[in-house]
Order: structure tokens, then C-alpha cells, then sequence
């Protein structure tokens, strides 16, 4: 019989009896004919107790010598918008797939990994990048595992697990230290008086906050069951989890600790990134050349082609935001980060280098970059020939602009903020995991509310990649900062649309005044196109950012303008661009509750259900 054949399929995964008794019955039926090691079974056991039945499968090839065993990894308490901007399904487990030798286990070679998701066919770059990451470690571990020495570790476990529930004891001692996990992929303790405490909310923060609460007890046998370390006190999430449970528990805890930090690290080297404003919301490459050219070589790029179909709107975005930091006279300061782009020509080689800038090279590929409407008007790989024709680099560029991207940005549908009277309306999450917890838990004591952020264009390259970061007194601050240190805000739609203006020489804020003249007579002057054109048709941009602030002591009321000295507590939600000298209505004041319930209404069909 073909091995391969022996795998399970879309069809009898789900609820196939013959499978579920081959999968789960195998060790009985076929006893007479199979060795496997006993240290598999204590594994398997071990996850089986400290987990549930559901979170391990097997599948052996006694013929071979062969064993799959399937680690389900829960990822629930991965918020919504973050499943969305990593491609991941929040419901469905990740599979741990590693094939042991059966009768060996870890006297034998060292076990391949795959990770998937069931039903995530196409897209799942997250799989990848752990599938790295779970080698990286399995490698290490092999140099000094043995069944010997493992199990030593396991006779210590098993007086744990007495009859007299001496495991029962240690767990109530342990619940108070440590928040008790919901998800069935996590041990459960008992504790009805600490359950009651506990809220599903407040779970869900303290695990995107990289489980701050973390017991801290010398004893080893504590890292199983309370929460990994937090990530904030330098990479603790590649702390080594205990033996002590086998070497299925280790590699489950330490994928379980991985996974929410995953956009904190580079997808090739693995090592943490070093941004202004901390780690962005996607997981990307970092800019070490070595890891350029590997993330060139795997094929990650790919994703441009995909990119260009689905999201065609927000690639033509990021090509202008790209194409208004490279012509502005502060390219020097604003256009960060430079592209690195492998040669095409010659991949041991940087076209475009951080090291080396070229600004007149990069402005030639990115006039070859044809635009977003002709690509998507004939086939991907056709106008991909054109455009090499016209210059190699711009490919290459453009699958740059794209990947480099660490926001999440999905074009509104036509349930937008009409008050803003524009068709070129994106939701705008470019706060990572713990950031955005960090802003949750804030939100709980202080409050939160609405207001506006304007920016001009050319800054925006460098915010979707860098986080919206305070630039009082350095470099990158292009107005005065009258009112100390900190992001400026206003709930008047007018003043931000004065300060996104300004820019490119442009550093005379309009008045109020000035901008409703302008709404008005772009409102009079018949339209040569419809409002409803879905690619920007002009280079004149004028673009603005509906924030979410934390309401607190901190944030500085001026008026109408607010400064919020404290980065964590400022979140964009929606982003707004106009076109040839157009602006919204200067009218627009976020305190007004209709304007609240109309935001809160869009949110609520974005943010939770996209």
C-alpha cells in the first residue's frame, strides 16, 4: 500500500468512523504486529492528562517503522483583527505534525515537522515561519535527548499524579500565583473560588499580554502549568519549558509560548526586531542582508501575485504613500526604512541596500511599477513580463512595498463613515498583540473616545512600518510642538485636515475658514469621475487617521487640540484619503454623539466581524 495514502484527507477528518478507530484504536487491533517504545506512550499520556484526549493523535506505520503524532495547538485567545492580519482561524487548532521512529522515539533520528491548519488551505505564511522556529528548537533539544534520560524525568512525574491527588493539591497551591487558561489546549486548574474572579475578558488580555502574570516559583514543575513568561523582559518566550512531562508537553508548551510574540521576531533569523515604536502588528523580515536574501529564496514574495488580486485598493495605497516619501525633500529622514531588494539578476547581491541609498535608482523602478488598475485588468504574470521589460527592479520593488507592510489595511465596503465624504476609506490596525492589550486594559480603567490624526502622505510610508510614534523634538517632527512632547490630536475634523496639507513645502496651515470654502466648491464643481472610483486616480493626495485615545490624565486637552504623550495609548482604526485638493467636511467634531454612534457602528461591522 502507497504510505502516502496512508494520510488522513478533507474526507475522513471530518467524522469518518473507520478513521477515528484506525487513528485512536491502532495500538489495540494491530498490538500483535507493532512495537512502539514505551516512552511514546508516557508521552502521549502525559499530554492526554495535561491537556485533554482531543489535543493528541496517532497514526503509525508499523511497516516502516514510522509514527505521526498530531499536537493540536489552540489558538482562541487570538483577538479577531489579529487573526485576520496573521491569515489564521482563530477556531480551529494548528497541527503539530511530527513523525518518530516508532519503536526508537528519541533513540531514533531526529522527527520532521510539518504545521497546518485544517482548513487553511492557501496563505498560511504563519505555518511556516513556526515550522522554522519548532526545527530550530527540535534540532537543539536532539543533541542531548535520550528515552534514558527522559525517563528519569518521567519517574519523578509520576509521584505527582498519586492516587491520594497530591497533583490536585499542587494545582490549587499554583492557582494563586497564575491565571487559569479557558482553552481546552491548556491544563485546567481547579479553582471555583479563583474562576469566579476571572472574567473571559480579562483571560484574554493577560494572554495577549504575553502572560505578564506568570508564576515565578523556582520549582520547575510550576512552567507547565502557569503561564510563559513575559516577552517584555527580553525574550522570555524562547525560555525552555521543563522535561519534567515528556517531550510532546515540552515542544506543545514552547510552540504555545511562541505563537503570540510571532510578529515580534524576524520570520528568517528568528531574532527579535528592533523598530522605533516596538513590534508592528504582521510578522516580517528583518533588515540583516542574510535574512533579505533567505526570505527572496524561500519564496515568501510570492504572495505579491495574491496580494495584487485581493487587496488591489491598499496595494495602490502603499504605492503612493511609497512613491510621496521618495519625491518629498525630507526623503532622507522620512523614507524609512530604505528597501532591501535582492538583484534579480544576481541573488547574492542587495539591488537596493539600506547601506548603500540610492534615491534616483529606486525613483526609475518605481516610475517602471505599472499601476494597480492595468494590473489588475489582465493576467499577473503577463504584466510581469512588461514590467521587467521596462526595468527589472520594479517587480522586485513592488513585492517589497507590499511584504515591508506590517499594518493590517482592508478597503472599506460601502458601509463607510459617509460623514467624511470620500470612497477611499480603509480600516487601519497597525498595533501588534501587546500593544493593542496594553491599550485594552487602559481602555477598561480610563475610557476611551475618538479623534483625528493628520499626517501628510509622505509620512505615512514610514508610519505603516514604523507605528505611529511621537516625534516631538527629533528628527522627523515637521511642525512645532506648542504644546509639549507628545501625538497630536484633535476631535475638529478642520484641524487635521490643516496639518495634512502640510508637507512637500507646504507649511502654512489653511484656517477653518479656508477648508469650507474648499469642501464646498469641490462640492459645487461637477464631477469629471465618479466618486465611487476605486483606484486613486491622482498624485495630489490629502490623507487624515481616525484614532482611538485613551481618555486618561495623561491626555493634554488644548482646545481642540490634544496631545497624548504616552504612544500606547493612541490606536488608528480608519484611514481616510482625498484626492486633488479635496477634503471632508470641515465640520466634523468626534465628541458630537451622533458622529460616536455612527464610528462605533462601522467598527462593529470592521473590526470584529472582517
Amino acid at each position: 500500500m502507497d504510505i502516502k495514502g496512508q494520510y488522513w484527507t478533507d474526507d475522513d477528518s471530518d467524522g469518518d468512523n473507520e478513521s477515528e478507530e484506525f487513528l485512536y484504536g491502532v495500538q489495540g487491533t494491530c498490538a500483535a504486529d507493532l512495537y512502539r517504545h514505551p516512552q511514546l506512550d508516557a508521552d502521549i499520556e502525559a499530554v492526554k492528562e495535561l491537556y485533554s484526549e482531543n489535543s493528541v493523535s496517532v497514526r503509525e506505520y508499523g511497516t516502516i517503522d514510522d509514527v505521526d503524532i498530531d499536537l493540536h495547538i489552540n489558538i482562541g485567545f487570538l483577538d479577531e483583527e489579529v487573526a485576520t492580519a496573521w491569515k489564521v482561524l482563530r477556531t480551529e487548532p494548528i497541527v503539530l505534525r511530527l513523525r518518530f521512529s516508532l519503536s526508537q522515539y528519541l533513540d531514533g533520528p531526529e522527527p520532521s515537522i510539518e504545521v497546518f491548519q485544517p482548513s487553511n488551505k492557501e496563505g498560511f505564511g504563519l505555518g511556516l515561519q513556526l515550522k522554522k522556529i519548532l526545527g530550530m528548537f527540535t534540532s537543539q533539544q536532539w543533541k542531548h535527548l535520550s528515552n534514558d534520560f527522559l525517563k528519569t524525568q518521567q519517574e519523578k512525574r509520576h509521584s505527582w499524579f498519586k492516587a491520594s491527588g497530591t497533583i490536585k493539591k499542587f494545582r490549587a497551591g499554583l492557582s494563586i500565583f497564575s491565571p487559569i487558561p479557558k482553552s481546552p489546549s491548556f491544563p485546567v486548574i481547579q479553582d471555583s473560588m479563583l474562576k469566579g474572579k476571572l472574567g473571559v475578558p480579562e483571560l484574554r488580555v493577560n494572554r495577549l499580554m504575553n502572560r505578564s502574570i506568570s508564576c515565578t516559583m523556582k520549582n520547575p514543575k510550576v512552567e507547565v502549568f502557569g503561564y510563559p513568561p513575559s516577552t517584555q523582559v527580553g525574550g522570555h518566550c524562547k525560555n525552555i519549558p521543563t522535561l519534567e512531562y515528556g517531550f510532546l508537553v515540552q515542544i506543545m508548551k514552547y510552540a504555545e509560548q511562541r505563537i503570540p510574540t510571532l510578529n515580534e521576531y524576524c520570520v528568517v533569523c528568528d531574532e527579535q526586531h528592533v523598530f522605533q515604536n516596538g513590534s508592528m502588528l504582521k510578522p516580517a523580515v528583518c533588515t540583516r542582508e542574510l535574512c533579505v536574501f533567505s526570505f527572496y529564496t524561500l519564496g515568501v514574495m510570492s504572495g505579491a501575485a495574491e496580494e495584487v488580486a485581493t487587496g488591489a485598493e491598499v496595494v495602490d495605497l502603499l504605492v503612493a504613500m511609497c512613491r510621496a516619501a521618495l519625491e518629498s525633500p525630507r526623503k532622507s529622514i522620512i523614507f524609512e526604512p530604505y528597501p532591501s531588494v535582492v538583484d534579480p539578476s544576481d541573488p547574492k547581491t542587495l539591488a537596493f541596500n539600506p547601506k548603500k541609498k540610492n534615491y534616483e535608482r529606486l525613483q526609475k523602478a518605481l516610475d517602471s511599477v505599472m499601476s494597480i488598475r492595468e494590473m489588475t485588468q489582465g493576467s499577473y504574470l503577463e504584466i510581469k513580463k512588461q514590467m521587467d521589460k521596462l526595468d527589472p527592479l520594479a517587480h522586485p520593488l513592488l513585492q517589497w512595498i507590499i511584504s515591508s507592510n506590517r499594518s493590517h489595511i482592508v478597503k472599506l465596503p460601502l458601509s463607510r463613515l459617509k460623514f467624511m465624504h470620500t470612497s477611499h476609506q480603509f480600516l487601519l490596525l497597525s498595533s501588534p498583540p501587546a500593544k493593542e492589550a496594553r491599550f485594552r486594559t487602559a481602555k477598561k480603567l480610563y475610557g476611551s473616545t475618538f479623534a483625528f490624526h493628520g499626517s501628510h502622505i509622505e509620512n505615512w510610508h514610514s508610519i505603516l512600518r514604523n507605528g505611529l510614534v511621537n516625534a516631538s523634538y527629533t528628527k522627523l517632527q515637521l511642525h512645532g510642538a506648542a504644546y509639549g512632547k507628545g501625538i497630536y490630536l484633535s476631535p475638529i475634523s478642520s484641524i487635521s485636515f490643516g496639518y495634512s496639507g502640510m508637507g512637500k513645502g507646504q507649511h502654512r496651515m489653511p484656517s477653518k475658514d479656508e477648508l469650507v470654502q474648499r469642501y464646498n466648491r469641490m462640492n459645487t464643481i461637477p464631477q469629471t469621475r465618479s466618486i465611487q472610483s476605486r483606484f486613486l486616480q491622482s498624485r495630489n493626495l490629502n490623507c487624515i487617521a481616525l484614532c482611538e485615545v485613551i481618555t486618561s490624565k495623561d491626555l493634554q486637552k488644548h482646545g481642540n487640540i490634544w496631545v497624548c504623550p504616552v504612544s500606547d495609548h493612541v490606536c488608528t482604526r480608519f484611514f481616510f484619503v482625498y484626492e486633488d485638493g479635496q477634503v471632508g467636511d470641515a465640520n466634523i467634531n468626534t465628541q458630537d454623539p451622533k458622529i460616536q454612534k455612527e464610528i462605533m457602528r462601522v467598527i462593529g461591522t470592521q473590526v470584529y466581524t472582517n
